[in-house]
């Protein structure tokens, strides 16, 4: 779905034509008939189990994590329309504070930031349309989403290529793609050659604790993005004006990102990468700003065994957060965190045309100073199946 990116190649296809090629930041669509529908599904499913170790504390829980596609396409008048929804379980298959994580910030529960959490997503991830016009060399594009994702940073961590086997969310995802379930969304773009420029208007607040339901749509926030693609190799540069992204911190929010993809082979290897950056900039008075970095990586050694692996270094606000009543500003305090995560999945020869596999993963962490007393030494690990259609890569739009 342009100006929504897309993952492709070898979806569970009940359609009329194959999938459109994988391209994150440009939609080449299946073609179709005039007056016919073609159909891509795609889908990720991981269930296990998940433990974190804290200094002083332990958390634990069996969870699934998850997220289920549906895309169409059709020609109408002289462009294409596209329709695209998306939905998630996770309010049934995670606990309502949140997945454990350390060091993990975001929303909050009963009035709570949530602090080593990360919340689930909403049952309803995506609801769109988006309508294409092509000429000689350039298209126009125009959509709007009742949930959607706006023209603001990387695709999300979850339907990344890089990575889709990991179970646990990057420490830099509310610097980076948080964006990606927004009540509300108006898009527009034009692409030429291998350049994409797209803005859009959007609802700038962070979805509410209830997952089950659809949060009120506002334009409050807007955003502008350039993408560039060539081959295996895509890249973009995005910024934003949040309105008042948490309500327990009511100040605008400046969000700047860069990241490069790379999703090819080496060696007759399928690699997929990512490399980001993100920025929050926080007006409270003081300007205060978080930078994060992140790269990861899935690598597929042979058909049956994948490795994975993501590496961050965040700025996160670990102590101080809490509620900030309108008009009270002072600094915030930031802690720096790094981690590593190294992880394993084996695919098992049981279902033709599925994949299920079954994996592991381990994750470090080294941090500031002033948090060695609470985190000395805290690590985390994960146990899981993951299924997902298709003996390949499976498609994605978002």
């Amino acid at each position: 779905m342009a100006g929504v990116w897309t993952y492709a190649a070898g979806s569970a296809a009940f359609a009329q034509e194959p999938p459109p090629e994988s391209n994150p930041h440009h939609h080449e669509p299946a073609p179709v008939t005039r007056g016919a529908w073609s159909w891509t599904s795609d889908a990720n499913l991981l269930f296990g189990y998940n433990y974190q170790q804290r200094k002083y504390a332990d958390f634990s829980a069996w969870e699934s994590q998850n997220w289920f596609m549906l895309e169409g396409g059709r020609r109408l008048g002289t462009g294409r329309l596209d329709v695209l929804g998306m939905a998630s379980l996770e309010p049934f298959t995670i606990p309502a504070a949140g997945s454990p994580q350390l060091f993990q910030t975001g929303e909050s529960y009963q009035l709570v930031p949530l602090v080593n959490a990360q919340h689930p997503h909403d049952l309803l991830m995506g609801l769109g349309a988006t309508y294409r016009i092509e000429r000689s060399r350039v298209t126009y594009i125009v959509g709007g989403d009742l949930v959607g994702s706006p023209a603001l940073g990387p695709t999300a961590f979850m339907h990344r290529p890089s990575a889709r086997d990991n179970p646990q969310a990057p420490l830099s995802h509310h610097s980076l793609d948080s964006t990606h379930i927004t009540p509300g969304v108006v898009r527009f773009g034009v692409e030429a050659g291998p350049m994409t420029f797209e803005g859009s208007v959007f609802r700038g607040e962070e979805p509410d604790e209830h997952r089950l339901d659809v949060d009120q749509p506002r334009l409050n926030s807007w955003s502008a993005r350039i993408g560039w693609r060539r081959g295996p190799w895509r890249a973009q540069v995005s910024g934003g004006r949040l309105h008042e992204p948490e309500w327990f911190e009511p100040y605008m929010v400046t969000r700047l990102t860069a990241s490069v993809e790379f999703d090819g082979a080496i060696r007759k290897m399928p690699l997929a990468a990512t490399a980001a950056w993100g920025e929050n900039r926080e007006f409270n008075g003081f300007d205060n700003t978080d930078d994060s970095y992140l790269f990861e990586w899935t690598l597929r050694p042979t058909n049956a065994w994948s490795t994975y692996g993501r590496g961050e270094q965040a700025k996160k606000q670990i102590f101080g957060l809490g509620l900030h009543p309108r008009g009270f500003t002072h600094p915030h305090f930031y802690s720096r965190i790094d981690a590593l995560t190294i992880g394993v999945v084996r695919d098992l020869p049981i279902a033709r045309g599925r994949r299920i596999g079954i994996g592991a993963d381990v994750t470090a962490y080294r941090t500031s100073p002033e948090l060695t007393e609470l985190y000395d030494g805290s690590h985390s690990f994960h146990v899981f199946l993951r299924w997902r259609p298709g003996s390949a890569p499976a498609a994605h739009a978002h």
